[in-house]
């Protein structure tokens, strides 16, 4: 499932691409063309990511008129020549020479205002977003028995980070992923500020990057990751590999569900 900092990427380009103009908008699948109807031809306000969410605003004369997109683990938004029509499109918005191609989310909706604030409310602190509120967040954190490893994963607290952004937030920070929230302390506003600088790396790169550079391949002469995911991490999806800092093996567990990485070593 993408996380937040591509959601982010997603919003800029549309906004660079079809702000402020009138773009067409179909269902070439057919399953979203009665609401594309109502939004056809009328301008593009703007995209906004919130978390993992998209909405996409247009100037319609009708209550529905925000796209709510969630891409869910299979679904892809990509940009391409208008006349790319192949797969299964739920949503394809046109105008120039580029069209915006969505396939396979998890939803694709046409809401209301009050939908929109109703369905952002439910969501936690965006590090990637200025008007994020941490310190409600911190207070919930701070109270919890809850294990960090699982509070980061909630949507409702850290909208926006994912596996990947929790396992090496934790790891680069050496905090165990089991501890409780409530007895991280001064560790919370250090969690939320290295998901910051990640993400915005993340956001204005295209893909993750957390390796800090004495650990980089270069500096290690150490071969370059091959992931579907791309970039260089510490201990996502490294099981049994060494650590590069203390050598120790990276552990795995399933936790509520999500894979879980982490190095005994480092953090404990």
């Amino acid at each position: 499932m993408p996380e937040g900092h591509v959601i982010h990427r997603l919003a800029r380009e549309i906004n660079s691409h079809f702000a402020g103009t009138a773009p067409v908008v179909t269902s070439p699948q057919g399953r979203f063309s009665a609401e594309a109807s109502l939004i056809d031809g009328h301008r593009l306000a703007a995209a906004e990511a919130f978390g993992k969410h998209l909405f996409i605003e247009f100037d319609a004369p009708t209550p529905q008129r925000i796209v709510s997109i969630h891409l869910g683990l299979i679904g892809s938004l990509h940009f391409d020549p208008p006349s790319e029509t192949k797969g299964q499109i739920r949503l394809h918005i046109e105008g120039g020479e580029v069209a915006a191609n969505l396939r396979g989310p998890q939803w694709c909706r046409l809401i209301t205002d009050q939908e929109q604030a109703v369905a952002v409310g439910k969501l936690g602190a965006d590090p990637l977003r200025p008007d994020a509120d941490f310190d409600a967040v911190k207070a919930k954190v701070a109270r919890s028995s809850r294990s960090i490893g699982s509070l980061l994963m909630d949507q409702h607290l850290f909208a926006g980070v994912g596996n990947i952004y929790r396992a090496e937030t934790l790891f680069r920070l050496g905090i165990d992923p089991m501890t409780p929230g409530r007895q991280l302390g001064p560790r919370l506003d250090a969690i939320w500020e290295d998901l910051v600088g990640l993400m915005r790396y993340g956001a204005k790169r295209g893909r993750i990057d957390t390796v800090r550079p004495q650990h980089t391949p270069e500096a290690m002469g150490r071969p370059p990751r091959k992931d579907d995911h791309g970039g260089e991490v510490y201990v996502y999806r490294r099981a049994g590999q060494s650590c590069f800092v203390c050598g120790t093996s990276i552990e795995h567990v399933v936790l509520e569900g999500r894979n879980l990485f982490w190095c005994p070593g480092c953090q404990n």
